[in-house]
């Protein structure tokens, strides 16, 4: 079967996802770059692929094309799988990380987290409000969706006020794979640099933040690795979560009701979202430890392998009419925080942001709708997210 090439632009990545199950559980794809891969869509394949100790995340160790010399540094998606955090990490060098960075996601991190969360949901309502005065036109991701997790993320990380934009700028360019290597590589040694100097600076005077946490455990390059890793996952998926959301309660009026009446959950609301409308499509890259088989396929050892996690929700093997948002539904099953050893450590904090923002919104603006429900409102750039560019919309 001939290669499929996967859309560095991600111009329709669902539309993707369905001709890669078409192919079957386990396919050839090129990535950006020409550089060819193993992606796994299956449900049963994933789960357990995302456990096994026979497959890493580890470019450095166990990537074999990478390690002779034909992966260089001008790959489109090197930074993705050369980083040195707990996200390529691999056995007790993960282990190591990822109890570092846990620490600020517990229980009770997270539930510490709520006044800021609360916080910045009603900043971004107020900021809703004013700007839709005398019923102009907003966008709701950008005014809403867009700063209430960029704002909770750098509180958790001790990021100053004055430096949140230029940050949040940094990872919209570092998320989108279509961009050129240029803005990329400007974007990454921008941000490095503004993440290595608070490094430098908590180590002196520390606080009761993430990046003090890091910067007392773990080297420089860790350090500095692991809280670029937070900023970018800790506020780019929970975006793309709360704008899919948005958009899907504001096209489906009978849902909506049904939440107001407290038939349906906030909860199922966003787990529905993450399984039909995935803010994550695909992560790059694992690699075969050894030589090894997926679903009835010979993976030799050092291959990569990309696990497409836009795909277990749309299984129609799984879920009944896969592409209909029905938070009612018996079955959400998802793969939208990963599984195993890189299960995202985020999650909760990620739930207490969606619902929480969504519950607020619907509250303060019940009269809200699209101007163009059935309008195209575009798609993030990049073949790894997933969500609407923008959301214009009137408050009533």
């Amino acid at each position: 079967m001939e290669t499929l090439v996967l859309d560095a632009t991600g111009r329709a990545p669902l539309e993707e996802v369905a001709r890669l199950r078409e192919r079957g559980p386990v396919t050839r794809v090129a990535l950006p770059g020409g550089v060819e891969a193993w992606a796994v869509t299956d449900l049963a394949l994933l789960r357990p692929m995302l456990v096994d100790p026979n497959i890493s995340k580890d470019a450095r160790q166990h990537w074999v094309a990478l390690l002779d010399g034909d992966i260089t540094p001008q790959w489109p998606l090197y930074t993705w799988v050369t980083g040195r955090s707990m996200f390529n990490a691999y056995g007790t060098e993960h282990r190591a990380m990822r109890k570092v960075a846990a620490r600020s996601f517990t229980a009770r991190r997270t539930r510490a987290m709520e006044p800021c969360v609360t916080a910045a949901t009603t900043a971004a309502l107020e900021a809703l409000a004013d700007a839709g005065k005398g019923g102009a036109e907003v966008d709701l991701r950008e005014i809403f969706a867009a700063t209430i997790p960029v704002e909770v993320i750098c509180d958790l990380l001790g990021v100053p006020d004055d430096q949140r934009a230029d940050m949040r700028r940094c990872a919209d360019t570092l998320i989108d794979t279509g961009a050129s290597r240029e803005a990329q590589g400007a974007a990454q040694l921008e941000l490095r640099s503004m993440l290595t100097a608070l490094v430098h600076d908590k180590r002196e005077r520390p606080g009761e933040d993430l990046i003090s946490t890091v910067a007392a455990e773990l080297p420089d390059d860790e350090a500095v690795s692991t809280a670029n890793l937070m900023l970018v996952a800790g506020h780019e998926t929970t975006v793309n979560l709360l704008a899919s959301a948005i958009k899907l309660l504001l096209t489906h009026p009978d849902v909506l009701a049904a939440v107001r009446s407290g038939e349906v959950t906030w909860s199922a609301v966003v787990d529905e979202t993450l399984r039909v409308a995935p803010p994550v499509i695909y992560i790059p890259l694992r690699f075969a430890v050894e030589d090894l088989e997926l679903g009835g396929v010979p993976i030799a050892k050092g291959d990569p392998i990309i696990a497409v996690f836009g795909a277990p929700g749309r299984d129609d093997a799984v879920h009944g009419e896969p592409a209909v948002f029905d938070p009612a539904r018996a079955d959400r099953t998802h793969l939208a925080f990963g599984a195993g050893a890189h299960h995202c450590v985020g999650e909760p904090l990620a739930r207490l942001e969606a619902e929480t923002a969504l519950r607020a919104l619907f509250e303060r603006f019940p009269d809200l709708r699209l101007v163009e429900p059935d309008g195209d409102h575009g798609q993030v750039p990049g073949f790894v997210a997933n969500g609407p560019v923008r959301l214009p919309a009137v408050l009533g």
